[in-house]
């Protein structure tokens, strides 16, 4: 393969690297799941694309980015950054407009995220019913009062990298929970899947049972 075939074909992986890990930083539960889900690849070949894209308009122009030098460290500095830069171009906006109440953007990123609402819908549809199932058998005869704080603490810890932001989210999120007048049940099923948004329902199911004695209904 020539060297801008190589060239091309870098681009284009690391645009489908960004737009999967992206898509997958979204669904942290299970991230596995986007690969049944039609706008995901829609998604992935969108970013892909304009990798590919931002690299022939940088050969074309020979944009060099101050590079000089052999033409193969050009090469390699022109598929970095337009396998990685490609798509902060296409989330820019070239005006805001006022559209009712909603400030509205108007350029290629009211495409894309057109793009990942409709990503969005189908997950959630394809998603729901097995969040339920799954959060109805692991939370079922936990008290509430006994796993509010128990529980996350316990979740959070066996958690390497969870940022103070989540963490600060989440317990605001909890607090919240712990405020409103639903039954304990139904703030349990929705602390499950609370939790599950973060640690994904096989650790918070493992986790559930390591605390089941401390944390079960009486």
């Amino acid at each position: 393969m020539s060297v801008t075939g190589v060239a091309y074909t870098a681009a284009v992986v690391i645009g489908t690297l960004v737009g999967a890990i992206e898509l997958a930083s979204r669904y942290r539960d299970k991230p596995q799941a986007l690969a049944g889900i039609a706008g995901a690849w829609a998604y992935v070949a969108v970013n892909a694309a304009a990798a590919g894209l931002a690299l022939m308009v940088a050969r074309i122009f020979g944009w060099t980015f101050g590079i000089s030098g052999s033409s193969h460290k050009v090469v390699f500095v022109q598929v970095l950054i337009c396998g990685f830069g490609a798509m902060a171009v296409f989330r820019s906006a070239f005006a805001q407009i006022k559209v009712g109440d909603r400030d509205t953007l108007i350029g290629p990123n009211a495409v894309l995220a057109s793009l990942l609402a409709i990503i969005d819908r189908e997950v959630d549809r394809k998603r729901g019913n097995s969040r339920s199932a799954d959060a109805s058998r692991i939370m079922s005869g936990i008290s509430f009062e006994k796993a509010r704080v128990a529980l996350p603490a316990y979740c959070l810890a066996l958690l390497q990298n969870l940022s103070a932001v989540e963490q600060k989210d989440l317990n605001t999120a909890i607090d919240s929970l712990a405020a409103s007048p639903m039954t304990s049940t139904l703030k349990s099923l929705t602390l499950g899947l609370l939790l599950m948004n973060i640690v994904g329902p096989e650790l918070l199911d493992s986790a559930v049972q390591a605390l089941r004695q401390e944390i079960a209904a009486p």
